[in-house]
């Protein structure tokens, strides 16, 4: 049985089956493996982590520890209270519209980002007046319709993962925002801190960014470099506001102090910091990396709910949620009636019934003709979140074009 347990109850002899936190947040070979001394304890200890989870099956149990299926039933439970309070995130012009425009901004930012990043490999300076443009696009678009933008910045390919991941931690941040009801001026900072937080990494060598396996000790602390060289890029540009610099600084910080580079605790780190931290971990979880399967959009976000309890601010988490819906636009579903789709458009009245386009049936196994359902007006009810990757499904037909 997998069952959930507090670091202070880790002992040798025990299996861990899950760390329980981002795989760049711990050093270790695996986020699986038999605990062999107390040093493993002690090291897990030190890196902040406070839960994890064990298999009593292969190693030593805790008798009064909860199984890891009543932890989902309750995230869940909490998830769907979330999203049963009404989210203000008026839409402006209809999904068909905002599309082909998502698409083309889309585009432009990725390039944009690629040049940004090879500039500095290069040893050249940033040409900011060409980041803005894009950064204003970005708000833009969010403010008018963000199912549009949204869905498309969270599919990435692994080989071009670090610009994409920028664009996609810059459009999040703004859909943030909104929902946060922060100035729209402050907004673009927030993007436009998003667009930059990791530049830092362009200082980083390819063989770590994109290592395979593993990181070792010394490249887990030259990883973590990234933050302060970022900061130095920063300082060589003018017209850099602060809530931008918050972002590059503190996108890895957390509130129980756990974080790094300054290990900032509480209000010690800035709201702005705050959220970026909860949207890069979103995005970073959510993404497919060279070493690591992407979680399905909800299973990311119960997962930031559950860190909520040591590492974010749990209001904050939830105001999240209610930005993206407990079934992000982009995430496929399966419906009580075994048919599947991709959620098109978040219902403001009620997160739990979206817009889903139908296409698939998972019972019959086989394609059916697309069909638009709009939950909030028919019996049918989202049964549960599945994996593209599963089922074998490419994901770009499906969305808004």
């Amino acid at each position: 049985m997998i069952k959930l347990i507090r670091t202070d109850q880790l002992q040798p002899g025990m299996f861990i089956q899950d760390l329980n936190c981002g795989w760049l947040d711990h050093p270790f070979l695996t986020n699986a493996f038999h605990v062999r001394d107390t040093a493993t304890v002690a090291k897990i200890i030190s890196l902040g982590i406070k839960e994890v989870y064990i298999d009593t099956v292969k190693g030593a149990d805790v008798r009064e520890a909860r199984p890891q299926v009543d932890v989902n039933a309750e995230l869940q439970a909490r998830l769907e209270e979330i999203a049963r309070k009404k989210a203000e995130r008026p839409v402006v012009v209809e999904l068909k519209e905002e599309a082909a425009r998502a698409r083309r901004l889309q585009a432009e930012a990725y390039k944009v980002a690629n040049l940004v990043l090879e500039d500095l490999r290069l040893g050249l300076p940033i040409q900011i007046e060409r980041v803005h443009p894009v950064v204003d696009g970005v708000v833009e678009s969010v403010f008018r319709n963000q199912d549009a933008l949204l869905p498309l910045v969270r599919l990435k390919s692994v080989d071009d993962y670090l610009f994409e991941h920028s664009v996609g931690v810059s459009a999040l941040l703004a859909a943030f925002g909104r929902t946060m009801k922060l100035p729209k001026d402050d907004v673009r900072e927030l993007a436009l801190g998003g667009l930059l937080h990791d530049i830092g990494k362009a200082q980083v060598p390819e063989s770590i960014l994109n290592k395979p396996a593993k990181l070792d000790q010394d490249e887990f602390l030259r990883m973590q470099d990234h933050v302060a060289l970022g900061l130095a890029q920063l300082d060589q540009m003018q017209g850099v506001s602060e809530i931008a610099r918050r972002v590059v600084a503190e996108h890895h910080e957390r509130i129980d102090g756990t974080g790094y580079p300054q290990r900032k605790q509480g209000e010690g780190v800035s709201l702005h910091g705050q959220m970026a931290a909860i949207v890069d971990v979103y995005d970073a979880i959510s993404s497919e990396r060279v070493y690591h399967r992407a979680m399905t959009p909800t299973l990311a976000l119960k997962k930031l709910l559950e860190w909520s309890k040591h590492h974010f601010d749990p209001k904050l988490v939830q105001a999240f949620v209610r930005t993206l819906g407990i079934y992000p636009t982009g995430s496929l579903v399966r419906l009580e009636s075994n048919r599947m789709g991709v959620v098109m458009e978040q219902n403001e009245g009620n997160l739990l019934e979206p817009v889903v386009r139908v296409f698939y049936h998972a019972g019959k196994q086989h394609y059916t003709p697309p069909e638009l359902v709009d939950l909030s007006k028919v019996q049918d009810r989202i049964a549960s979140y599945e994996s593209f990757e599963k089922w074998n499904i490419d994901p770009q037909p499906w969305l808004p074009s």
